[in-house]
């Protein structure tokens, strides 16, 4: 048997084992996050106005949604990200959540964190229509996670807190460890990635990934 023929069945054997492996092991939806933003609701006020309520665009999980509004990231070196979207309903701390990528745009230092960790974050200033904002803290990269409701957790043996490695991608797939997993009765099962891990393992939103 020449080389090529024992390459070529090595490359059958291996498919054939991912392919078992994965059909045993639980398909998750990849979600792929963008920047976006937080806001009090006073800092709402500060951006848009005095009475200002955020308006709705899309429902999103967990009773989040995306707003209609939107304003600017300005960094320390006076660097700007425009038209970033803002979540709601506000909350009682703002906290803006960016890319590695767009870290380095910005010249902030925003370090690695669960959604909601922002003590000793990067500090970082907002602009809106009718005013603007700095925080000395809350600007964060928001780390990769995954959503499902309580079911899904025990069906998986997980439960909240738990941390997963998860395999996605074709050509250029990755394993992704200390994947955290968040469980509530509100969530729909979805792995949230940013936008630097879904263009690195070429993946994109409705996406399956597995957990390994």
């Amino acid at each position: 048997m020449d080389s090529r023929s024992v390459e070529y069945i090595t490359r059958l054997v291996i498919e054939a084992i991912n392919s078992g492996e994965n059909s045993t092991k639980m398909a998750v939806p990849v979600g792929v996050s963008a920047r976006h933003i937080h806001l009090s609701q006073s800092d709402v006020e500060k951006l848009f106005g005095p009475g200002y309520e955020l308006t709705k665009k899309k429902e999103l999980m967990g009773g989040q949604w995306a707003a209609n509004e939107q304003c600017t990231l300005v960094g320390l070196k006076l660097r700007a990200i425009e038209n970033v979207r803002i979540l709601g309903p506000v909350r009682k701390s703002s906290q803006v959540e960016i890319s590695a990528t767009d870290a380095r745009t910005l010249g902030v230092n925003a370090p690695l964190r669960q959604s909601g960790d922002t003590k000793g974050s990067a500090a970082i200033a907002l602009v809106g229509p009718k005013g603007a904002i700095y925080l000395n803290e809350g600007c964060i990269v928001a780390a990769r996670h995954i959503h499902m409701t309580p079911a899904e957790a025990l069906n998986a043996g997980l439960k909240d807190g738990d941390f997963v490695s998860v395999k996605m991608g074709n050509e250029r797939g990755a394993v992704l460890d200390n994947v955290k997993i968040r469980v509530d009765e509100s969530f729909s099962l979805e792995m949230h990635i940013d936008t630097d891990e879904a263009n690195a393992c070429q993946i994109k939103q409705g996406d399956v990934a597995y957990i390994v």
